[in-house]
């Protein structure tokens, strides 16, 4: 996973809960990396977990509840450092129906060998979507986040649903079932 990730779940702990609680988590998750993360370097995605699991500890808070803030927290970071990606786009289904064949190719430009998950879409009319998502990470509530973090973006609201799907073994496969409401 690529330490952008990593970078901005730390600068998401600071701004939610401060420096302290940072370096609480860091230190309590006895991390491979020690806790030293670069945007551009590749860490195992267990530490991420590790983190996560490590910061419900200290704060009480749910770590699903965690994942799906970071992911729109995440979002909000992807509309600021990578604009383009959301150029003459003007809604939540319409970014979402482009991730995998343009926001991935981009993706993978700037961090060659980033192993992405897989999304696909359909639209089942202007109110409704299905958005699968695969990945070998157990990142579903990460997926959520991102989607929710879109719908703000785009100043909409989605009713979100999850149907498992089938997985390759080690990995996620979710439904998302996303519906716009007025």
């Amino acid at each position: 996973m690529k330490g952008v990730v990593f970078t901005e779940f730390m600068e998401m702990m600071d701004s939610r809960f401060g420096p302290e609680l940072t370096e609480r988590v860091l230190e309590a998750a006895h991390l491979p990396s020690g806790g030293i993360y670069t945007a551009v370097g590749t860490y195992d995605h267990t530490e991420l977990l590790a983190l996560v699991v490590q910061l419900s500890r200290e704060t009480g808070l749910p770590a699903a509840e965690l994942v799906r803030e970071f992911g729109q927290y995440l979002f909000g970071r992807f509309v600021k450092s990578y604009p383009r990606f959301f150029e003459n786009v003007r809604s939540s289904f319409e970014f979402l129906e482009q991730v995998d064949d343009h926001v991935h190719v981009e993706v993978l430009k700037l961090y060659p060998g980033a192993e992405l998950p897989s999304f696909s879409s359909k639209r089942e009319d202007d109110r409704r979507m299905v958005f699968d998502y695969r990945s070998r990470r157990p990142l579903g509530d990460l997926a959520e986040g991102l989607i929710t973090g879109c719908a703000d973006h785009y100043g909409e609201r989605l009713r979100i649903e999850r149907l498992p799907l089938a997985a390759e073994e080690g990995g996620t496969a979710i439904r998302f079932l996303l519906t716009r409401v007025d």
